[in-house]
């Protein structure tokens, strides 16, 4: 499956899921000072950027190392996406998302919030697609990790404007796209592995 800088863009947006990010961010900033919380998503969203432009560069060295070919990448790819985007549309229970008692590090808002196992598996299966574009596709991970930033430091007064029920019905929204964009991915990849039989 070719990707442009604009579809991969849009791929990782679907992914990292920033407006479905917004409860997680609130839930777990809610012990840290106002004044500190603008301060630690910037942190969070910079651990995250850094983790997921190392899986882009050593991505081709992983594979190899692991014995892995371009192909089970994306079956599996798409596998986890699907996985994923079924999150989005049926979210676990609110119960279910515990309030941390200190200011959170890494876990969970860096890892597995922005750069979960599905955002790790995608930057690395653009660069295995097309190595030549790495820079494209580091632009494109720089414009979603922006686009994060900006979305969740704003998460309180987005959450005001539009209200809870506009954000859910986002998120789900999101959430059938990817599963489109997944089952794709999938699809692609049988064929190839049916044609190379």
């Amino acid at each position: 499956m070719s990707y442009s800088f604009a579809s991969a863009t849009v791929l990782l947006l679907l992914i990292t899921d920033p407006f479905g990010n917004i409860p997680i961010f609130a839930n777990a900033l809610r012990s840290v000072a106002p004044e500190r919380r603008a301060r630690v998503i910037l942190r969070e969203v910079l651990i995250a950027f850094g983790l997921l432009l190392a899986f882009m560069f050593m991505g081709d060295a992983f594979l190899r190392l692991m014995n892995l070919s371009d192909l089970s990448l994306q079956i599996a790819g798409g596998v986890v996406l699907f996985l994923i985007a079924l999150r989005m549309i049926f979210p676990p229970p609110a119960a279910a998302q515990v309030a941390e008692a200190r200011e959170p590090l890494i876990v969970p808002l860096a890892v597995p919030a922005l750069a979960g196992p599905s955002a790790l598996a995608t930057v690395m299966l653009l660069v295995s697609q097309a190595p030549e574009r790495r820079l494209e596709w580091v632009a494109a991970l720089t414009v979603t990790m922006a686009v994060c930033a900006v979305v969740l430091v704003l998460a309180e007064r987005i959450q005001r404007i539009v209200g809870e029920r506009v954000v859910s019905a986002f998120e789900r929204l999101m959430g059938l796209i990817l599963v489109a964009i997944s089952v794709e991915m999938l699809l692609r990849g049988l064929k190839a592995a049916v044609r190379a039989m």
